[in-house]
């Protein structure tokens, strides 16, 4: 009877099995990332490449030192605690003696008026502090330009690769039409050695353009502060351009927004402020001090001490060192001004090359793009009359040849136009 009802064990396998299959979740297949956009690219490499975080501890650093420079408004506040053994000579004694003695002081010393030193310090501190917030700005305008750049690169390098293998595909179709021809005597052996070398040709064009799309690759994300690229594809494509902006608008802007100038404009603030501070040498200070504590002397002598004080320090000849240091300050406020003005000289140049190399590059597109539909028509005609027999294997090379110059020179077009677009943006102080 047990023996009639047995169940095979491989039978109880394979039920187990497919309990498992029914019952136990399987793990979903891995999808694919989500592919990388511009925008993702820039707030990456905003958060994470060390320029900009070397930038932002900067403008702590500046923070820190406006607050060193505060400090001279707060009162200052010290202990002070002594112990001392030895045997002293006391004449009227006419012998020596062997003392003990202990102090122990509280000391307040409060900057009452200084005549503007401080003040003056302290504004100098805060628009260097500003200056330093500027240059966290235009630090992260350079990263985000940066991979604006390398993104359209890699999206130039892509098409082009693209565009290499369309023609590794019909250099192939063509070296096997000839060979084929060859076999029956319809063209000569000339056309199989011509179209294999240019098979070859196009494949080492590839295997280089390939190499330039993994670079890209590299220097985008590098550009994004990550140490290592990843595979994501890029969401955006180079098939459109931006519209071109006005050209005036541009120059009006970048002069009113630009980051490097501002900082300029807070260093020169900060020269003007050094000049006051470098004039308060030759004021007075006031300031008070204060002292509490105790004295006592061979465990028998013993009292409280204080003191109250007022200090007042004229200076009256320091060897021409504070009209030195007023000169030093007046030539820094200077320099700093003369810095201003090269510098909008700079970013008017920059507005103007940039919308310059846009313009260009925009009419160059729509020329390359008839390039390009005139060229892949006449590689076709020139494969087709080859196919039937009446054209020539000069031909078809040449026409393939001149589609893949019409493409990469359409590719390059578009990646400049692209680029000088990120060229106004950054022009003009945008991220």
């Amino acid at each position: 009877m047990g023996e009639r009802f047995a169940f095979p064990i491989g039978r109880r396998i394979k039920a187990i099995l497919l309990f498992l299959l029914l019952v136990v979740p399987m793990p979903a297949a891995g999808s694919p990332p989500e592919p990388l956009s511009l925008e993702e690219a820039v707030e990456t490499a905003l958060k994470n490449h060390p320029q900009g975080v070397e930038a932002i501890e900067a403008v702590t650093g500046a923070e820190a030192r406006t607050g060193q420079v505060a400090a001279a408004y707060y009162p200052q506040i010290s202990f002070a605690a002594d112990w001392s053994r030895g045997r002293t000579f006391f004449p009227s004694l006419e012998n020596t003696k062997q003392i003990e003695a202990r102090t122990a002081t509280i000391n307040l010393k409060q900057n009452l008026y200084d005549f503007g030193r401080t003040e003056s310090a302290l504004e100098a501190s805060r628009e260097n502090q500003a200056a330093a917030r500027q240059a966290l700005a235009f630090t992260r305008q350079d990263i985000a330009f940066r991979v604006k750049t390398a993104y359209f690169l890699l999206l130039a390098s892509e098409r082009q690769v693209i565009a290499t293998q369309d023609i590794v595909r019909a250099r192939e179709e063509v070296y096997r039409q000839a060979g084929e021809y060859f076999r029956q005597g319809i063209r000569p052996k000339v056309d199989v050695t011509r179209a294999e070398a240019n098979l070859y040709a196009s494949r080492t064009a590839l295997v280089r353009a390939e190499n330039n799309r993994d670079l890209a690759r590299v220097e985008l994300f590098s550009a994004m502060g990550m140490p290592a690229p990843d595979e994501r594809t890029l969401s955006e494509q180079l098939l459109t351009l931006p519209a071109l902006p006005d050209r005036a608008a541009l120059r009006q802007e970048a002069i009113e927004t630009r980051a490097e100038l501002k900082r300029l404009h807070a260093l020169e603030n900060a020269a003007a402020a050094g000049v006051k501070v470098a004039r308060s040498g030759e004021l007075p200070i006031l300031s008070g001090t204060a002292g509490a504590g105790r004295a006592s002397r061979d465990d028998s002598l013993s009292g409280d001490t204080w003191n109250l004080g007022v200090n007042l320090t004229v200076p009256i000849f320091t060897g021409y060192a504070t009209t030195e240091q007023i000169r030093e300050a007046k030539a820094a406020l200077r320099a700093v001004q003369a810095q201003q003005a090269n510098l909008r000289l700079q970013i008017l140049k920059q507005v103007e090359s940039a919308w310059l190399l846009a313009r260009e590059a925009s009419a160059r597109f729509a020329s390359t793009e008839k390039e390009v539909a005139a060229a892949r028509e006449n590689q076709t005609l020139a494969a087709a009359r080859y196919r039937e027999g009446v054209g020539t294997i000069i031909e078809v090379s040449d026409a393939q040849s001149q589609a893949l110059e019409a493409e990469t020179a359409n590719v390059q077009a578009i990646y400049d136009s692209r680029v000088a677009i990120a060229q106004i943006e950054r022009a003009v102080g945008k991220e």
